[in-house]
């Protein structure tokens, strides 16, 4: 890409972090989540990063160890890094965690996090129109993810409670219905409040309460 052959692509976060080529980040695009993290031996002495300051650190990211941990002997490992201190190659390790499952089978424990990486859409550093055109069109799908469309019914005098409850980006719309004394609340509200929204609205009056998913969502 810094060499003119491709617009864009999507790579994670900690190879853009770890190579640092001539790219801007677009885009987090919400998936691939996996967090960098020093660990060492359960048995270790070690509490905080800071302890590994003269430590020997296994790793296949050398130059953020370089970064986030200076001071400490870097040990260059590809493959199963989290053998090195069993190994006797390293007192701690750095590398890409998921679940942890994999520290905790090599009797290894995390010492603390130093980069929290996802899937991104990167560019050159000065994109051109038509890139960020592209990653406006990714950004409104990884913003709809999180984004539910509401619809409700409410009598008009609780309005002021409902409005008040919603927590979106913008003042909902309030449309009447042919019924006297009611109308009809539309507005996009975040995901992760809906379980703990939707018993207060009812609870304020609101009736007929539909949570539709966003496809494309643009600010």
């Amino acid at each position: 890409m810094q060499d003119g052959v491709v617009d864009c692509g999507i790579t994670g976060l900690d190879i853009v972090r770890e190579q640092a080529p001539a790219v801007s980040v677009l885009v987090r695009l919400g998936f691939g989540a996996c967090t960098l993290e020093a660990a060492v031996p359960a048995e270790s002495n070690a509490r905080t990063l800071d302890d590994l300051a003269d430590a020997r650190v296994a790793t296949s990211f050398p130059r953020l160890v370089r970064e986030l941990i200076p001071g400490s002997e870097l040990v260059d490992v590809h493959g199963s890094v989290e053998l090195a201190p069993r190994l006797g190659l390293a007192d701690a390790i750095v590398d890409l965690v998921s679940s942890g499952s994999t520290l905790r089978t090599n009797g290894l424990r995390s010492l603390g996090v130093l980069l929290e990486s996802e899937a991104v859409l990167i560019g050159p550093a000065e994109p051109s129109a038509e890139t960020r055109q592209l990653a406006g069109v990714f950004r409104s799908v990884v913003d709809a993810r999180g984004a539910r469309y509401l619809m409700l019914n409410a009598p008009e005098a609780a309005l002021d409670e409902i409005c008040a409850l919603v927590p979106g980006s913008r003042a909902p719309s309030v449309l009447p219905l042919a019924e006297p004394g009611m109308v009809a609340v539309h507005s996009v509200v975040p995901a992760h409040d809906v379980w703990r929204l939707l018993p207060a609205l009812e609870a304020a009056g609101a009736t007929s309460i539909l949570l539709v998913p966003l496809e494309r969502m643009l600010a």
